[in-house]
This record gives structure tokens, sequence and C-alpha cells, in this order.
């Protein structure tokens, strides 16, 4: 277990997502809102709960803010405006940041396939994102789901360049500004 200088829950509360987290009165209208919550380790309120109990390696190892489908129900309820959607992405941030890995899920690996491929086209390349992902995952899935991407170009669904980005150079600036800022 690693020893750490700051509390967890305010490192959570300084880091943008999570500045309302104290205000949290554990009413459960997050869980209950929540269309993902049965497939989660924790559910927001316990996620709260543990944050709150300085629980940072259960909860930053754990794969439940990463099955946060941002529908947004549950910031729409919660009667003390704590923002869970955005709290979940707080955590995803700290949980890369730190270099921890969630439990039973590769949707860490899908997270930074979409934002390599945000950062290096401006947008979503589809054909790109993907074939990052599964060749740092599973590169057999990838030839699984060859006939899906042959469908899908057939049909013109699925380009097979990136698209052209008006602003890429300047959107790289901001980035790297971002990352300055950030120390990475």
């Amino acid at each position: 277990m690693v020893i750490w200088s700051v509390r967890f829950v305010d490192e959570v509360a300084a880091t943008p997502g999570g500045e309302n987290i104290r205000d949290c009165i554990q009413c459960g209208i997050c869980a209950g809102s929540c269309p993902a919550a049965d497939r989660m380790e924790y559910p927001p309120r316990r996620i709260i709960a543990m944050i709150r109990a300085g629980k940072r390696d259960e909860v930053l190892g754990s794969a439940s803010m990463w099955y946060c489908m941002s529908c947004y129900l549950c910031t729409e309820r919660c009667p003390r405006d704590v923002k869970p959607t955005e709290l979940a992405y707080a955590l995803e941030s700290l949980a890369i940041k730190h270099g921890y890995r969630a439990r039973g899920t590769s949707t860490p690996a899908v997270h930074r396939s979409y934002v390599h491929t945000l950062q290096n086209y401006g947008r979503i390349y589809e054909m790109g994102m993907m074939l990052r992902y599964y060749i740092t995952s599973n590169p057999f899935k990838a030839i699984a789901m060859l006939p899906v991407a042959i469908k899908l170009m057939l049909r013109r669904r699925l380009p097979l360049l990136p698209p052209k980005t008006k602003g890429l150079a300047s959107l790289k600036k901001v980035i790297a500004g971002f990352r300055e800022t950030e120390g990475e």
C-alpha cells in the first residue's frame, strides 16, 4: 500500500469535476438513476463514500468510473449539484495520471485510443481508433471484426482515411500547452 501526502478527498476536490464531492449527502439518487450501476464494481454513491474514506487504491484501481455512460441522469437528479458524471471523468483522469489499471475491463484501452485519435486528427477516425485499440489490447479480436469492418466500408459507413480537420495545428498547440501546465 502506498502512503500519500495529500488526502484523497482533497485531491479529488482539486481535480476538475470533483469540486463538489464534499456536498454529497449520500441520498443514493445517483446510484438509483445510473443505467450502468449494476455493471459497476462500486456504484456512484459508494464511490463517493470510498473517496471520503481515503480508499484511493480501491477507487482508482476499480473499473467503476469507466462504465459511466455520460447520460447525465445522476447529475440532473442530484439535489446537491455534486455532478457524479463529472466526478467519473475526474477519477478517470486521476487513475491515468497515477498509473492505475482498471480490473476486469478494456475501457481504459478504448479511452487511450479515443484520445490518441482526437489529438492526432482533431476528430474521431473510427478505423484508426479501433485498429489502435485492437492491436494494443487483443490483435486476434481485430481479425474477428474484419467482416464487420468490410461490410461497413462497402456501405461507406467506415472511411479508410482520416477526416480532414481545419485548425488541427492550432488544436495540437492547445493540447501541448495544456500538457505543459499539467506537467506531463
